[in-house]
């Protein structure tokens, strides 16, 4: 199945990191936040991807020209260092499709600019770029294929630090809760669809208001809950969690690392 991979937002509440390079190139580790998910597709055989440009899309683009892949891989220096020789490869099998979708677009028209790049295809999948996740994506496929819907996304509890405020008319505060203790989830991508999404975008509409609404009210989109590991990249914050995780050497997304996992073609 193809990939198509929101990548054209500016990142503004990231800004503060950086002002040089789009969201999906912030590093988390060695490699960017869309290069683990990218990876993440790869391990369960989705190596066919579809990035919908935008915000610096000449960044994203140079960062795969000149991909080095001595930098994660192992391998062999020979010749006085004139020829190396890899021992293993990251992205060899990949197929990338660079595609500008417009700086200024939304998620909706993001998708319809990709249209022609998906033909043939009977389910594909879609995402945001700045989310990882440990989700059995196999196993969330076969439950969208059975059902015989059109859309599917993956519902998470929010990773935040906010509190649910429950008060009456007059503003009198009867009781706060952690919202990872309330029963609120949130959209949390991973998204799977049917060719027939597109007959649901109308031009300017974004994807998770007016389009999903009409799938809603036709009872043709699912929600896969997700309780596993799932966190987006928002914010500074954010980008300091994903890095204090990878020096502590916990990295539940990392699911290529963990060989029980099966991907699937």
């Amino acid at each position: 199945m193809k990939v198509v991979l929101f990548c054209g937002g500016m990142g503004m509440r990231l800004r503060d990191y950086s002002e040089t390079i789009p969201k999906p190139l912030v590093p988390i580790g060695r490699r960017p936040i869309l290069w683990h998910l990218m990876k993440y597709y790869a391990h369960f055989g989705h190596r066919d991807f579809v990035l919908c440009l935008g915000y610096r899309a000449e960044a994203i683009k140079n960062y795969f020209i000149h991909y080095d892949e001595r930098m994660t891989n192992d391998f062999i220096l020979d010749r006085g260092g004139r020829e190396t020789r890899l021992l293993g490869s990251d992205i060899e099998d990949w197929s990338i499709t660079f595609v500008d979708t417009g700086q200024d677009a939304n998620i909706g028209m993001r998708l319809r600019a990709v249209r022609e790049h998906l033909e043939g295809e009977e389910i594909f999948l879609a995402n945001y770029a700045d989310g990882l996740s440990d989700l059995d994506l196999s196993s969330y496929l076969d439950t969208f294929e059975r059902s015989g819907k059109t859309a599917s996304l993956v519902s998470v509890v929010a990773p935040q630090t906010f509190h649910i405020v429950e008060a009456d008319s007059s503003g009198l505060v009867h009781g706060m809760r952690h919202v990872s203790r309330s029963d609120v989830r949130v959209n949390g991508g991973f998204f799977a669809f049917r060719p027939a999404i597109f007959d649901l975008i109308r031009e300017g509409e974004d994807l998770v208001e007016e389009p999903f609404g009409r799938l809603i009210e036709k009872e043709d989109l699912i929600a896969h809950p997700h309780d596993g590991f799932w966190r987006s990249m928002d914010t500074f914050k954010d980008k300091s969690a994903f890095e204090r995780l990878v020096r502590e050497g916990n990295t539940p997304w990392q699911v290529w690392n963990t060989p029980a996992r099966k991907g699937r073609p």
